[in-house]
Order: structure tokens, then sequence, then C-alpha cells
């Protein structure tokens, strides 16, 4: 994969990011009963927001600093266990609900750039509580889904609006579609595969394929388990989830379900094309000894021969003849061609 498809694909990250005010004080924002939205609450404001169950209230948590994770417990008052799954970064996906709240665990992704591998991905856990008039995220320094909502956010504060489950939607739609570009790239991958195997039989292209068929595998793995989240988001009755807004996560899952059936088509194109490749291999090993015993058999005549001429006899046939040696060299190449012909004929070349 060119490294200029991977800088083509970085266009589509969001990288702008509002800082929070202090370290303890999470990024947030507050669109109260009259239409006002209010950025980055302090603690006092943020419990009045909840208290009042008016407006709503979107609190962008850090995983990393305990002071922001505190708030879970503080203000919102969410029960210990969804707490401590914020502190696993390897947690499974999954839906859970309380009497107050909903918590969704979905698995996000994004390419490093900092590293030389251009496979190489990293996966990240995104914790979304939603209640009565408040969303709650919770992720580590990568949360694309989080960065194009407050992008949106900025652009269109009437997102706000809509309640809370249409927040939460659009937060997990925009971090799913954050594999489409991956799947893409997969695709480009896939499609110059046939080129390099066939026509040029590109030595790298073994270990190009192990590396991206390791990360459909991985991908594959993230996202299988997500087809459940969905599928209960889109289908199960929740107060915390209105028919209207299960209607757009009708959507989400559908491309949960296109993403998963493109990477089970990309996997076994690589398996196909590895054997492919593997019996190209096989097939030239097979031309290069056939060229090789072509060459051992015209040898043949001549190793015999000049090993019982060069013999230290007195008398050695022909040796006194002026024309022996032309002779000698005739009777050596028609043994190796009368050799090379009984092999084609017996097809064992």
């Amino acid at each position: 994969m060119p490294k200029k498809r991977r800088a083509s694909l970085r266009l589509h990250r969001h990288e702008r990011h509002h800082a929070p005010p202090t370290q303890s004080t999470p990024r947030s924002w507050f669109r109260d009963a009259q239409g006002r939205v209010h950025r980055d609450l302090e603690h006092a404001a943020l419990s009045r927001a909840v208290a009042s169950g008016e407006g709503l209230l979107w609190v962008d948590v850090q995983a990393a600093s305990a002071e922001q994770r505190a708030l879970l417990g503080t203000v919102f008052k969410f029960h210990p266990l969804s707490i401590e799954d914020t502190t696993s970064a390897e947690g499974r996906v999954k839906v859970e609900e309380f009497p107050e709240y909903m918590l969704v665990v979905v698995r996000g992704v994004r390419f490093v750039a900092e590293t030389e591998d251009l496979y190489d991905i990293e996966t990240f856990n995104l914790w979304t509580f939603v209640g009565r008039n408040f969303v709650v995220t919770v992720h580590g320094p990568h949360a694309p889904g989080v960065d194009a909502a407050v992008d949106r956010l900025g652009r269109d504060p009437t997102l706000l609006e809509r309640g809370p489950g249409r927040l939460m939607h659009h937060i997990l739609d925009a971090t799913v579609d954050a594999y489409f570009p991956i799947v893409d790239q997969l695709d480009d991958f896939v499609d110059g595969l046939e080129e390099r195997v066939f026509v040029h039989f590109d030595q790298e292209a073994l270990r190009d394929i192990f590396s991206v068929k390791r990360l459909v595998l991985t991908l594959r793995r993230h996202l299988s388990p997500m087809r459940e989240v969905f599928n209960v988001l889109q289908s199960r009755p929740s107060p915390h989830v209105s028919p209207d807004t299960q209607v757009y996560f009708r959507d989400v899952y559908d491309h949960v379900i296109r993403l998963n059936e493109n990477l089970d088509t990309y996997r076994d194109l690589l398996s196909s094309t590895l054997d492919s490749y593997l019996t190209q291999i096989s097939n030239r090993m097979g031309l290069v000894t056939k060229g090789l015993t072509v060459v051992a058999t015209l040898s043949v005549p001549f190793v015999v021969v000049s090993g019982m001429w060069g013999m230290n006899f007195a008398q050695i046939p022909l040796s006194d003849w002026p024309h022996g040696f032309w002779v000698m060299l005739a009777v050596q190449l028609g043994l190796g061609g009368g050799l090379v012909w009984l092999l084609r004929r017996n097809g064992w070349l």
C-alpha cells in the first residue's frame, strides 16, 4: 500500500480538539430549558444540571484523569461496576441498562501514524452513558466519534436539541464510520494484489499479505461483537432510547453488518491470494529445477568421457589420431542431446 494512500486516509480523521479549562474539569456542553448553551461547567454547575432533569448535558471525560473520572460517582451517581469498567482498556463491548441510565461500550479504531508500519492500528474503548437529560462519554486520548460530534456541535448547536438518544447515536455512528476509511484502504490493497502476484511477482507481496491479513482478523475480532450491541439498541425497548431514535441505530447496525461482510470477503480473498502466491513459488521452483536438470543432463557425457580419457594410461584410444578431439566432442554432444530427448519423450522435462 503506497504511503500516499496512507496520507490521504489521515485527512478523514478529525484532529481539532478543544482543551478543557483545567485538568480536573472535563469538556462539557449544557443546553438549558431556555435554549442557551453553556460550555465547560464547573462541578457544582454540573450537579445542578443533572439534578434539574431539564435540558441536555454532555460531559466528555478523559479516562486518564482520576479527577474527571471521580465525577462519574460524585455527580452522576453511576454504579461502581460501571465506573470500574471505564478503567479497563480491554473491556468487552456491551450494553447494560440501569434504572437511571444506560451504558454502551463500543470499540473505536485509528491508524497509528507514529510508526513505520503502514498496517499498524490502535483500538480503544468508548464508554457512553445516557440518561434522562445527559450523555457522558469516557475515552482515552483518541476518540474519532467524539471529535466528530464536537466538530459538528461547533457548526450546529441544534445537535443538543434532539435529546440524549440522538446525541449518543451521532457519537456512536461517527465511531463506526471511522472503520470505513480503513476498509477502503484494504479494498485498494486487495485490488493491486493480482498484478503484484501474477504479473510482477513482487517478492514483498507475501509480507504485505500476512500484515493485512492480520489487520483484517483484528478488525473482525473487534467488529463482530458490536453487531449485538447495535442490534440491542435498534430493537430492544428501553426508556433511555425512544422508538424514534432506534430507527437511527438501525442504520448504524446495517453499517456494522456491511463492515463485517466486507472483512469476511477480504479474508477469503487474502487466503486465496496467499495460496496462489505459494503456488507461483512452487511453479517457478519447478521451472528452475527443469533448467538445472537440462544443464546437468548435458554435462553428464562430458564428465564421464573426460574422466575416462583423462586417466593416466599409456595407450588411450584416439589419443594419437589428429581428429580425435573433435570426434569425442561430437560424441559427448550427441550423448547429451540423446539424454535430453529421452527425458522429454518420457515427460520428465
